[in-house]
């Protein structure tokens, strides 16, 4: 293909945001700007003061508000433009169906991006995940769908892009293992002790990335580790037992792929999401990007250590529940997103989260499961039972 014809491809490209104000959904908002990229669909829950400033700027052929309350703001809002804006959560499942949309950004937080990702999945629409839970929670479900539909799952976050770029050109049955990296977050080398203590500041002080609140939270127990841990069995269709976590403080190593000769192959890059986003929209090919350049005459030493399982008991139960399978994982991830939410509102202390994942896994049996009506009402009965816990 040559440069003129990629040239016209990249600059014909049409992308939907699911959660354009949120961190990832701002830079790849960035990202479609120096690409040149038009946009089909932009959506918020209920932050309408920064998406009527997107709107305005990137003119999209659709705005959807999940709240309809907010979205019925908006919509005075915007009546100066010939831009239609819908309400709702059902809207939001319509507008993935449409067609004219090349890649659908999924960067809506937690298990609500599960249905969004498989209605577009059902319509023949490419998916670009940044959403975790859609593969935690439902991995079989989504990987079954897309495999039947012939459409390539691409991963956004930066571990799972990292490993996705390694295995580019190479055969799966030739890999070992995959080593998901993570920084360790503001608690590394804490006790459990001083974990007793920590308050919602502390925690939202991640040494390494911006990022919105839950998933900072979810940094500093490393229940984020697992939950990616998760998603790379289903992203990568590997088996646990061939998948590891390392600590890595830099934050430059963002994965590696360690091969059956003994080759490891890693990706590096500055702490910036929009390199894997980037990535996410022009694979299989790279263009530049406005990402800033690691520097490997600046970097620090490059250090690697074993996670403390015995302290971040999140990250070993939920790998534990990665082995279990069934609805285990699914449980892990609503018992993790509402212990986080209610930790941020104050109404529970710290070390409470990691206590409301281990019981949650020890309450419910798990099981296997055949449909998404399934998976959602086991999420429902485990934020239950997590809210039960602390008599709220």
């Amino acid at each position: 293909m040559t440069s003129c014809v990629l040239e016209r491809k990249r600059l014909m490209k049409t992308v939907s945001i699911l959660g354009s104000t949120g961190s990832i959904g701002t830079q790849s908002l960035d990202v479609c700007e120096k690409a040149g990229y038009r946009l089909h669909t932009l959506c918020a829950h209920r932050n309408i003061t920064l998406l009527e400033e997107q709107t305005r700027k990137f003119r999209p052929q659709q705005v959807i508000v999940t709240d309809v309350e907010a979205g019925k703001s908006l919509a005075l809002r915007l009546r100066d433009l010939d831009i239609p804006v819908k309400t709702g959560f059902q809207a939001l499942l319509d507008a993935v169906q449409e067609d004219g949309q090349d890649v659908i950004i999924n960067a809506l937080m937690g298990v609500r991006g599960l249905l969004p990702t498989l209605y577009a999945l059902q319509a023949g629409n490419s998916v670009a995940l940044a959403n975790k839970e859609t593969l935690v929670a439902g991995g079989k479900l989504v990987t079954g769908l897309a495999k039947e539909k012939n459409i390539p799952l691409v991963p956004i976050d930066s571990e799972h892009s990292a490993i996705f770029q390694c295995l580019q050109g190479n055969h799966k049955e030739q890999v070992k293992r995959l080593i998901i990296t993570a920084s360790g977050g503001p608690f590394f080398g804490k006790t459990r002790e001083e974990l007793s203590a920590v308050t919602r500041e502390q925690a939202l002080r991640h040494p390494n990335w911006s990022m919105g609140a839950k998933i900072t939270i979810d940094s500093s127990t490393l229940a984020n580790k697992a939950l990616e841990f998760i998603e790379a069995m289903w992203l990568f269709d590997m088996p646990p037992e061939q998948i590891d976590v390392l600590v890595h403080r830099q934050s430059i190593v963002h994965s590696l792929v360690e091969y059956v000769d003994g080759s490891v192959i890693a990706q590096l890059g500055a702490a910036d999401m929009r390199v894997p986003i980037q990535y996410a929209l022009t694979w299989p090919e790279r263009m530049e990007s406005p990402a800033r350049k690691l520097d490997l005459l600046s970097c620090p030493p490059l250090t690697f250590q074993k996670p403390d399982l015995e302290t971040f008991t999140c990250l070993r139960d939920g790998m534990e529940a990665a082995k279990k399978g069934g609805l285990y994982p699914c449980i892990f991830n609503a018992a993790n997103e509402q212990a986080v939410e209610l930790f941020l509102q104050d109404k529970i202390r710290y070390l409470d989260i990691f206590r409301a994942v281990h019981e949650s896994l020890s309450h419910f049996s798990g099981g296997e499961y055949t449909t998404v009506e399934e998976l959602l009402e086991q999420d429902r009965q485990t934020r239950a039972y997590v809210r039960s816990l602390f008599d709220l």
